[in-house]
């Protein structure tokens, strides 16, 4: 039995995070805030075999970027093992991940939301696809690797999350835009977890203010705009960061800050791509990123 889903890298460009509810439950835990899913992302295959000589039941390998640690793919697998009698099966669990792990592109939710459709679909559980989504939340909620993404990744598109939680509690509003092009730097990671703790109550004094201008406005540049007001505000911009940011500002060139990365991003018309390009072009020391919205959202593989 074997199958494979993709899921979508999400940047996240402004948020509010909601760490607690009366009841406890992951699914009601998360944030609201904007963003958007690339091209990119996460696909990942599952292959389910009888157990032979094996020493454990699975085995999680990574191609391209990756990832540091394997506890969100573990929880995932085991939320699936709880769902039928499949002690005599192996799993043989490949993530490919083109997305840098890390930067602020939701590579663990990805990762996290990809498996979980991929094992549905390889253990035939025939869970609905709002179930398969909160499997990836909680995952990434209790190993506290993000908050909202899994929700935003789950829809696709240029997206504000009105109400948190996992997919099915937690609701977004898209936004529709013309054919743009996403273009992005990364030049190194932030620990997410370390950084909620730390700034947490400026984080969310201007989130949720900027979820009802961005309502207002629904317009891919104010977001970018609304971002780096964002970044500035809770501290995050290195000074690579600013030097970057000023130059595309003196272009008349819009950009935003994913959350959390010393990661850049640039929401463009296609016809200025090169612009864009020339001027990222001079940091060698950056990866850099060109891309799509992806419309879509996460999504079994036709194998």
């Amino acid at each position: 039995m074997e199958a494979t889903a993709f899921c979508p890298a999400h940047i996240t460009g402004f948020f509010k995070a909601h760490l607690e509810d009366e009841q406890g439950d992951l699914e009601n835990l998360g944030s609201i805030g904007a963003g958007f899913s690339i091209k990119e992302g996460v696909t990942t295959t599952v292959n389910v075999q009888e157990i032979e000589n094996q020493e454990s039941n699975f085995e999680i390998t990574t191609k391209g970027y990756q990832a540091d640690k394997t506890d969100v793919s573990e929880y995932v697998l085991n939320e699936f093992l709880k769902l039928g009698e499949f002690s005599t099966k192996f799993f043989d669990i490949k993530h490919e991940i083109s997305i840098p792990v890390g930067y602020g592109l939701g590579s663990s939710s990805a990762v996290a939301l990809s498996l979980s459709f991929a094992l549905d679909k390889a253990l035939n559980t025939k869970l609905d696809k709002t179930t398969i989504g909160q499997i990836a939340h909680n995952a990434e909620v209790s190993c506290k690797t993000g908050l909202g993404d899994v929700l935003a990744s789950y829809h696709g598109g240029f997206e504000i999350r009105v109400k948190p939680g996992a997919p099915g509690i937690g609701q977004v509003e898209k936004i529709a835009t013309d054919k743009i092009s996403v273009i992005m730097i990364c030049f190194s990671p932030i620990s997410t977890n370390k950084f909620i703790k730390e700034r947490l109550s400026q984080i969310n004094g201007l989130g949720g203010k900027m979820v009802n201008r961005l309502l207002e406005s629904k317009n891919y540049e104010h977001f970018q705009d609304m971002s780096l007001e964002f970044a500035k505000y809770v501290d995050v911009m290195t000074p690579r960061m600013q030097k970057i940011v000023k130059e595309l500002s003196e272009n008349n060139i819009k950009c935003g800050i994913a959350l959390f990365g010393e990661t850049i991003f640039s929401m463009i018309p296609q016809k200025i791509e090169t612009k864009v390009l020339k001027i990222l072009e001079k940091y060698p020391d950056g990866i850099i990123i060109k891309s799509e919205l992806d419309r879509n959202g996460a999504r079994v593989l036709n194998n």
